[in-house]
């Protein structure tokens, strides 16, 4: 007889063991998940940039044209605004694609590169490179801790007539020495471009 209320005790202890253990874990799951919540933001605007309700779209400073790059698609065209490298160890391009024409432009799926990582962040400028011609590199986008690229996302699938899209990407630095990169995006010619 004894034997048997020591079968049950071990059993109802493993159980609690285990429901201890579940609830650990879920509690674990739900505070990680909520620590990720801000990278999201992170990763859909570039910093200091105020969002005010624009869905996301980036405001670079059009000021200042450093290059002007036309499409292989009649009226579409890249204007860069700035290249700049930043304390933090990475590079930032921003700019805008203008639709000059005259009808509404889709915007092609490759512009969102080929990687699978990327492919849930939605329409993305992660196909954009930098090419160090010096060094022999090559740099991607940056990607966030979830893979969604630190550039411009979840943006239109068109632009309509005379309708611009603005755009940041965030890349690693370049060595120090390292002053001039090749910009590359598909349906675009390279861009020998200067970091300032």
């Amino acid at each position: 007889m004894m034997i048997r209320h020591v079968g049950k005790l071990r059993r109802a202890g493993a159980a609690a063991v285990l429901a201890a253990a579940l609830a650990v874990s879920v509690t674990a799951c739900n505070s990680d998940s909520d620590a990720k919540k801000p990278a999201k933001a992170a990763s859909e605007s570039p910093a200091g940039n105020n969002d005010k309700g624009d869905g996301g779209k980036t405001l670079p400073d059009t000021s200042k044209v450093i290059a002007t790059l036309k499409g292989s698609d009649a009226g579409i065209e890249m204007v860069l605004h700035s290249v700049t490298r930043d304390e933090g160890g990475f590079v930032t391009v921003s700019g805008e694609i203008k639709n000059a024409s005259g009808k509404r432009y889709t915007t092609p799926i490759q512009w969102s590169g080929q990687e699978q990582a990327v492919a849930g962040a939605g329409r993305s400028f992660a196909a954009m490179t930098l090419v160090d011609s010096k060094e022999k590199k090559r740099y991607y986008v940056l990607r966030d801790t979830d893979d969604r690229p630190l550039t411009t996302s979840k943006y239109d699938s068109s632009l309509q007539a005379d309708e611009s899209l603005p755009f940041f990407a965030q890349f690693p630095a370049p060595p120090e020495g390292t002053t001039k990169v090749d910009l590359q995006f598909p349906g675009f010619p390279n861009a020998p471009i200067e970091i300032s």
